[in-house]
């Protein structure tokens, strides 16, 4: 038996419900339940899972339907119509009134996956994707449209609606998220390049006519960053050393929340199946996961592959319009609205998380106060043993990640996060305005924008494997981005040094300084750090050999400080990954960071000839064999 056909448009308001409809309960899910093995729509043992999982976690019947029996969504929106007696629009034939999706908000009408259809006889018809849903928007509907009855159509024919109508206006939206003084879009190549030169030009006038004078402040500038580096790195590699607290036992929790995780993608086609088939092994429950996968209009490739890698129901497909500029962060932006988890994760293309990646940071969100805002996970390469590049870059991320990053959020100063692995309450994301879609390390910046509004962010102990760019040309590439995003970050937070001072406060702005500015100076500047090593190989040095014994040896001491400190650093973190490559390759990073001072040129002159250059890094060049 098939379910009886509800009738099509154009709708009579007599077919539809007024609009008193309440939250599901178990007996209204017994009912449905009834209906659809009545009618042979669904199958008695996916049903009976269905209710027993509905029961359990209180989720709803029709999301636990599709994302467990694969029942397909015309099928089931029909059983519903006819459950709820109402209709199922056709939202192609018969699009929404544009005046009414307006007065709604086209990204409101994402969020809440219902959209104002059309007015017939005095009546508004809402039509929504979750009937269960539909009396928790009810008091505001009518306020805002009068007597309203309510209609179905599938979540995916909603979001098509919306964005084949709203689209570009909601992308032009996604770049101007963030509040103007809290970005980087005001600082545009016309704003930076004009003092950029100014300070050019006298950097070269005083060398020019006083270069000792210029060799001197150089290397006292260099010295000083470098003291206050290292001091940082110890105090954190301290920090995270100290035993922690115990957390608490993992707690039961009586409905868990929806989790969104959105997957940026660009010029992806290859990796793309492989991503399904990763995100495919977290343990959480399929009904309560949303993936969002997010990809560009002109992304024809990405777009195929994803079609062909039979995507299950829980994961969807995003189109990002056309747009000023492509970055990740704008289509992150896009992709916001159409989340519809509490909580708000994000991964790259090639990430390969934790099976219990999600239910671990659901628990530690349920142990904390709304003021930790985000967590981060461990970020980690699957292939570390590729060359020595790579293994210099899996050295490199094991010490940031499991003694830097855990030492900064003990001391409480700011975290730049990393760009995948991320969690966010969506309370807090939504209030902050998303992310800076003009910057290009828009992690980096929404850590310090978190910091800044009083949020925390917390490290959590849960990996994610990513393929480490071992290829020394891309490898530039994709740190001279990095080194231009902490440019534009520190130049966007800086612009009002006193408020900045006020939000943090002196702590916290200390250690925002010497994360941002100390960092780009030990890679701008470091020829002259590396000509201080000269008088030691019997070469004389201009400001050396002017200094006394004493101070020479200070530097002496300075270097070696800091060169120990790496070296213990690289080695614990290592420890730390688990990775059991010889530790002797901590050595080469004296060969591995001088790449990022080639990075740093190339980022100067970005910043100034086009900032919001997104330099984009390809991936699935060394993935490891499948499972």
């Amino acid at each position: 038996m098939v379910a009886r056909q509800p009738h099509r448009n154009p709708v009579p308001v007599s077919a539809l419900p007024s609009g008193q409809a309440t939250p599901s309960t178990p007996s209204k899910a017994d009912t449905l339940g009834v209906a659809l093995l009545r009618d042979g729509v669904v199958a008695g043992d996916d049903m009976v899972r269905a209710l027993a999982v509905q029961s359990h976690r209180r989720g709803r019947v029709t999301d636990i339907l599709l994302s467990r029996a694969r029942l397909p969504s015309d099928q089931l929106y029909e059983a519903l119509a006819a459950h709820w007696g109402t209709s199922v629009i056709d939202l192609a034939l018969h699009p929404p009134d544009i005046r009414l999706v307006d007065r709604f908000g086209a990204d409101r009408c994402l969020r809440s996956t219902l959209v104002p259809w059309r007015v017939t006889g005095g009546v508004t018809v809402i039509v929504t994707a979750q009937p269960e849903d539909f009396a928790l928007y009810r008091d505001h509907l009518i306020r805002l449209f009068g007597p309203i009855a309510m209609a179905l159509a599938p979540l995916d024919a909603i979001e098509a609606s919306i964005l084949a109508r709203r689209g570009k206006r909601l992308a032009r939206a996604a770049e101007n998220r963030v509040a103007e003084s809290e970005s980087c879009r005001s600082l545009g190549a016309g704003s930076i390049r004009r003092p950029a030169g100014i300070a050019a030009a006298l950097a070269v006038a005083v060398t020019v006519l006083w270069p000792l004078a210029m060799l001197w402040l150089l290397t006292g500038f260099v010295l000083l960053t470098l003291c206050l580096a290292t001091l940082l790195k110890i105090a954190a590699g301290v920090a995270a050393l100290l035993p922690r607290a115990p957390q608490p036992e993992p707690a039961i929790i009586a409905r868990l929340p929806t989790v969104s995780v959105i997957v940026a993608l660009y010029r992806e086609s290859d990796i793309a199946p492989r991503l399904v088939r990763r995100l495919g092994r977290l343990e959480y429950p399929r009904e309560l996961l949303d993936i969002v996968l997010v990809v560009e209009a002109e992304d024809e490739m990405t777009r195929t592959a994803l079609a062909g890698a039979d995507l299950p129901p829980w994961m969807r497909v995003i189109v990002v319009p056309d747009g000023q500029i492509k970055t990740k962060p704008r289509a992150l932006n896009f992709a916001m609205d159409h989340c519809r988890g509490s909580i708000i994760g994000v991964y790259d293309a090639e990430d390969a998380p934790d099976p219990d990646q999600i239910q671990r940071i659901v628990q530690r969100f349920y142990q904390r106060g709304p003021e930790v805002a985000c967590l981060q996970g461990v970020l980690d390469f699957y292939n570390p043993t590729t060359n020595w590049l790579s293994r210099c870059f899996t050295i490199e991320y094991a010490a940031w990640f499991r003694l830097v990053l855990p030492g900064l959020e003990r001391l409480g100063l700011p975290i730049p996060l990393g760009g995948t692995t991320l969690f966010f309450r969506r309370a807090a994301l939504e209030e902050l305005g998303g992310w800076d879609a003009h910057n290009v390390t828009e992690d980096a910046d929404l850590g310090m924008r978190l910091c800044r509004h009083g949020y925390r962010t917390e490290l959590i102990d849960t990996v994610t494997g990513e393929e480490a760019n071992c290829r020394a040309l891309p490898w530039v590439k994709q740190r001279s981005r990095w080194i231009k995003g902490y440019m534009m970050t520190w130049a966007t937070h800086m612009r009002d040094p006193a408020l900045l001072w006020r939000q943090l406060g002196p702590w916290k702005f200390a250690g925002f300084q010497v994360l941002m500015l100390c960092t780009l100076t030990q890679f701008v500047l470091a020829p002259v750090l590396w000509s201080l090593w000269l008088p030691w190989f019997g070469v004389a040095h201009p400001v050396a050999d002017a200094l006394p014994p004493a101070a020479v040896l200070a530097m002496l001491i300075v270097l070696v400080l800091t060169e120990g400190t790496n070296l213990a650093l690289n080695l614990i973190g290592l420890h730390r990954s688990g990775h059991r490559f010889a530790r002797a390759w901590v050595l080469m990073m004296h060969l591995y960071f001088p790449l990022g001072t080639l990075a740093s040129y190339k980022a100067g002159w970005e910043v100034i000839r086009k900032p919001f250059y997104w330099d984009k890094t390809t991936h699935g060049h060394f993935d490891p064999p499948e499972p």
